[in-house]
C-alpha cells in the first residue's frame, strides 16, 4: 500500500514493503504528512478539488474511471473543516488519519460510497458532526456505514469498550460489509503509526489485531490488508523473530543468483511456445510467511522466498497453463489444489501448483485470472456496492438506516455469526467465543441428503451440523448418519460428507451436557449453555449425567434391578430339563433338552446340540459363536430337529440413542405385539448410546420379524438383533 503517515523521529517497527500486486500505473510514493498540513491549511479556492485528495482520486479512477467525485469532494470538505486542529498523536493533523484509510481502500479499489463513508468514519465520533448530518448531506447508505464504524465510547481500545465496539461493528458488517472494510484499513494505518505509543499499549492493540482483524480480514478475502497487518504484529508481538527474518531476507536480496528469476523464465518461455498470453510475475513472501517456511523447513533456499503468480484473461486458460507447466516441467503433484473449482470460504479462488527442477529447488506457482487476482488481494473490497442495480432496487434499497438489510455479498460465516452473537449472554462471553471462532480459519462443507450443504469450521461434528441446521431445535437430535453409517454425534465430519440427522419427535427432549465437549461452533455451545442455564436439575448438584443421559442411566439401573427380579426364575427356566414338545433328539426322542441362553434359538433356525451333564442336551443356533468353540474342543454334536410347537423365548438386542422415556416407548411397542419380557437388562450409556438386551416369550415364532420390526421403529432405536454372546477369548463376533 502506498499510503504513510508514519513519523520517522518516532520509535516503532518499521515492516519493509511487500510488493504489492501490479497496478495499472505507477505512482510515486505519498508523503502524507505534507499533504496533512497542507489540508489544514486548506486551499484558497473551496470550489475546486482539494489537492489533499488528489491521490486518492487518482487512485479511485484506475478503478473507476467514469466515477463522480462530487461525493468525495464534499465528504473531505466535511471532515477537514471538523478535524481542523485536532492532531494525532505522532503531530500529525488528524485529517491524514482519515486521508490515508481512504487512499488504502483506493487503491484496492473500493467503490465511490465506501470512499466516502471512510473520509467522514470518525467526524461523528470526535467531532460536533451528527450522524443526521451526515444522513441529509450523503445519504442513507453512507450514514449506515459510518454509523457501524463509530466507536460507542471515547475509549481508546479499553478492555470495556472493546467487545461492544465489535458486537456493534459486526451486526453492521452483516448488513453491510464495507464497514469492516473500512474497520480494516483504520487499523492497518494505526498500525503503521503506532510505535509513537507506549510499548504495553502496542502490544495490547496488536493482540487485539491479531486475535480479531486478522482473521476477519482473512475471511472477508482481503489479503492486501491481512498480509500487512500481520507483518506489524509481528514486528511487535516477536521482535526476535522478526529480526531474524528480516536478516533472511536481506541476506537472500544479496545473492547474486535468483531461482525465482530463472523459474520465471522458463516458464514465460513454455507459455509463449503454446501461445498462451499470460503474465508471470514473482510475489515475494511477506515476513510472516518466510517466518513460517523457515520454522517448517528449516533451511531456507532461494525459490522458498516468493512463490510465481501466473496471470490469464479467462478460466479455461489457468487450466492450460496448468497443463503446460506440469507437461514441460517436472510437477509436485502433492501440491496441487483446485481453489478454482471448488472456492475458498473468502471468495478465494486459484490453482496451486509446484514446480522443481533438477538441482532440488522448488518453486511454488499460482495460476488466476486477472479477476481472481483482484478479488484474491481485495476481497469483499473489490465486489464494490452490493446495492447498485436497477433505479427501482436503489430506491427500494434506500431505507431507514435503522432498518435490517441483507448484503447479496454476506458470507455464510457471517450470516452464521450474526445468529450466535445474539444468544451470547454478556460481552465477556461474546468476546471469548468470538475469538474462539475466528481461530477456526478453515471451512468445510457438507451434504444434506435432501441436496442442500451446511458450511462449518474444520473440526466440526455431527453436534455444530444439527445445531447449523436445526437451531435450538437440535436439542431433540438422537444421532447421525454420516456416508450412509450411523455415527455418534461427537464424530468430526469432514470436507463432503453426507450427514443426515436423526431426530425425536419428543417436544420435550434435553440436550446433554456431553454435547458441549463436541460442540465447535459458538452457535451450538451458545444454544446449549442457554438451555442448561434454563433448566437446573439436582442430578448437576449432584455432579451426575445431565438430563438425557440422567435418565438413561435411571433407567438402567431399574431395568437391572427388574432383570435381578427374575434372575433367579429364568435360570431355573433355563436349568431344568425341558420338554421335548418344541425340540426333538433325533436318536433320543424322550431326553430332556434345553434351549442356550447365548443364542435362544427359535423355531425354524437351524439348529444343533450338544450333550451335557445329567443327560441333557443343550439346543444352539447353528451360527452360535459357542458351536464352532465346542466342535474345536472335541464336543460331538447332537442331531436334533424342532417338533409341532411354534412358541418360542427369544432374546433381542437393541441399540438406540439415549433420550428420556425411550424404555417406557420401547416396552409399550413390544407389548403390543404380543411379547412377554421375561428379562431385561439396559447397559449405562456411553458416548449417547444405550444397549438393551431382552428375553422375550412369543406365541408365535412367526412373529418375531413384526417385532423387531416394530421395535426398529420406536424413536432412537437405530438397531435391534437376535443376541450373540461370546466367550471371553472371543475377539469378535462369529
Amino acid at each position: 500500500m502506498s499510503a504513510e503517515a508514519t513519523n520517522p523521529a518516532t520509535p516503532g517497527p518499521v515492516v519493509p514493503a511487500v510488493p504489492a500486486a501490479p497496478r495499472r500505473r505507477s505512482r510515486p510514493r505519498i508523503d502524507l504528512r505534507r499533504l496533512g498540513r497542507a489540508a489544514l491549511l486548506g486551499p484558497a479556492s473551496r470550489g475546486r478539488l482539494p489537492d489533499a485528495i488528489g491521490h486518492v482520486v487518482e487512485a479511485h479512477r484506475a478503478h473507476y474511471p467514469d466515477a463522480d467525485l462530487q461525493p468525495l469532494h464534499r465528504a473531505y470538505v466535511l471532515a477537514e473543516s471538523s478535524h481542523r486542529g485536532q492532531m494525532r498523536k505522532s503531530g500529525e493533523p488528524y485529517i491524514t488519519h482519515p486521508l490515508a484509510v481512504t487512499l488504502i481502500l483506493a487503491e484496492l479499489g473500493a467503490e465511490t460510497t465506501t470512499l466516502t463513508a471512510s473520509l467522514l468514519h470518525d467526524t461523528v465520533e470526535d467531532t460536533d458532526v451528527t450522524l443526521d448530518q451526515v444522513g441529509e448531506q450523503f445519504g442513507a447508505e453512507v450514514r449506515y456505514i459510518v454509523d457501524g464504524v463509530t466507536k460507542l465510547e471515547k475509549v481508546d481500545y479499553g478492555a470495556a469498550a472493546e467487545p461492544e465496539t465489535f458486537r456493534k461493528m459486526l451486526v453492521a458488517t452483516g448488513n453491510d460489509v464495507r464497514v469492516m472494510s473500512i474497520k480494516l484499513a483504520d487499523r492497518l494505518h494505526n498500525m503503521r503509526t503506532l510505535g509513537v505509543m507506549r510499548p504495553e499499549k502496542q502490544e495490547r492493540i496488536a493482540k487485539v489485531t491479531r486475535d480479531v482483524l486478522i482473521p476477519l480480514a482473512e475471511r472477508l478475502g482481503v489479503q492486501a490488508l491481512k498480509t500487512e497487518l500481520e507483518d506489524l504484529v509481528f514486528a511487535i508481538l516477536h521482535p526476535e523473530e522478526y529480526e531474524h527474518t528480516r536478516e533472511l531476507i536481506v541476506d537472500n536480496a544479496s545473492r547474486a543468483d535468483d531461482p525465482l528469476a530463472e523459474f520465471s523464465d522458463a516458464m514465460r518461455a513454455v507459455l509463449r511456445d503454446a501461445d498462451i498470453q499470460a503474465e508471470v510475475l514473482i510475489r515475494p513472501r511477506h515476513f510472516v510467511s518466510v517466518h513460517r517456511v523457515s520454522r517448517k523447513r528449516g533451511r531456507m533456499r532461494g525459490a522458498d522466498f516468493g512463490r510465481l503468480l501466473v496471470l490469464v484473461n479467462e478460466d479455461a486458460d489457468c487450466y492450460a497453463v496448468l497443463g503446460e507447466l506440469h507437461t514441460c516441467m517436472t510437477p509436485v503433484v502433492s501440491e496441487f489444489k483446485d481453489f478454482i473449482a471448488v472456492p475458498k470460504f473468502n471468495l478465494y479462488q486459484s490453482l496451486h501448483t509446484a514446480v522443481a527442477r533438477e538441482d532440488g529447488q522448488v518453486a511454488e506457482v499460482l495460476i488466476r485470472t486477472h479477476q481472481m487476482h483482484k478479488v484474491a488481494e481485495a476481497g469483499v473490497v473489490a465486489l464494490g456496492n452490493p446495492y447498485t442495480g436497477t433505479a427501482e432496487e436503489q430506491t427500494r434499497q434506500r431505507v431507514p438506516a435503522d432498518e435490517e438489510r441483507v448484503d447479496p455479498t454476506r458470507p455464510g460465516w457471517l450470516s452464521r455469526l450474526l445468529d450466535w452473537q445474539e444468544g451470547a449472554p454478556d460481552p465477556d462471553t461474546f468476546w471469548s467465543t468470538l475469538r474462539e471462532d475466528l481461530a477456526q480459519d478453515r471451512e468445510i462443507t457438507v451434504f444434506r441428503p435432501d441436496g442442500g450443504t451446511l458450511g462449518l469450521p474444520e473440526g466440526a461434528t455431527c453436534v455444530d451440523a444439527a445445531y447449523e441446521q436445526y437451531g435450538e431445535d437440535a436439542h431433540a437430535c438422537m444421532g447421525a448418519r454420516v456416508n450412509g453409517r450411523l455415527a455418534t454425534l461427537s464424530t468430526v465430519l469432514r470436507d463432503g460428507d453426507t450427514v443426515q440427522l436423526l431426530m425425536g419427535q419428543d417436544p420435550a427432549s434435553e440436550p446433554s451436557r456431553e454435547w458441549l465437549e463436541h460442540a465447535h461452533t459458538p452457535a451450538a455451545r451458545i444454544a446449549i449453555q442457554r438451555w442448561l442455564a434454563t433448566h437446573p436439575t439436582p442430578a448437576e448438584h449432584e455432579g451426575s449425567a445431565p438430563a438425557a443421559d440422567a435418565e438413561a442411566s435411571g433407567t438402567a439401573k431399574a431395568a437391572e434391578a427388574t432383570a435381578r427380579s427374575a434372575a433367579d426364575a429364568t435360570t431355573a427356566v433355563e436349568s431344568v430339563p425341558r420338554p421335548g414338545a418344541a425340540i426333538t433328539v433325533v436318536d433320543r426322542p424322550e431326553a430332556s433338552v434345553r434351549l442356550a441362553g447365548c443364542c435362544t434359538p427359535v423355531p425354524l433356525d437351524e439348529v444343533t446340540g450338544f450333550a451335557v451333564r445329567g443327560g441333557v442336551v443343550t439346543v444352539h443356533r447353528a451360527e452360535c459363536a459357542a458351536v464352532a468353540r465346542m466342535v474345536d474342543a472335541g464336543r460331538e454334536e447332537v442331531e436334533v430337529s424342532w417338533g409341532d410347537t411354534t412358541g418360542c423365548r427369544v432374546t433381542l438386542v437393541a441399540e438406540s440413542f439415549g433420550r428420556p422415556h425411550l424404555l417406557a416407548d420401547l416396552t409399550e411397542a413390544m407389548a403390543l405385539e404380543g411379547a412377554e419380557i421375561v428379562s431385561a437388562t439396559v447397559e449405562p450409556p456411553s458416548q449417547q448410546r444405550v444397549r438393551h438386551t431382552y428375553t422375550v416369550r412369543l406365541p408365535d415364532a412367526a412373529h418375531l420379524p413384526t417385532l423387531i420390526r416394530a421395535m426398529r421403529n420406536v424413536p432412537g432405536v437405530y438397531d435391534v438383533g437376535r443376541a450373540q454372546h461370546h466367550a471371553p477369548a472371543s475377539t469378535g463376533p462369529a
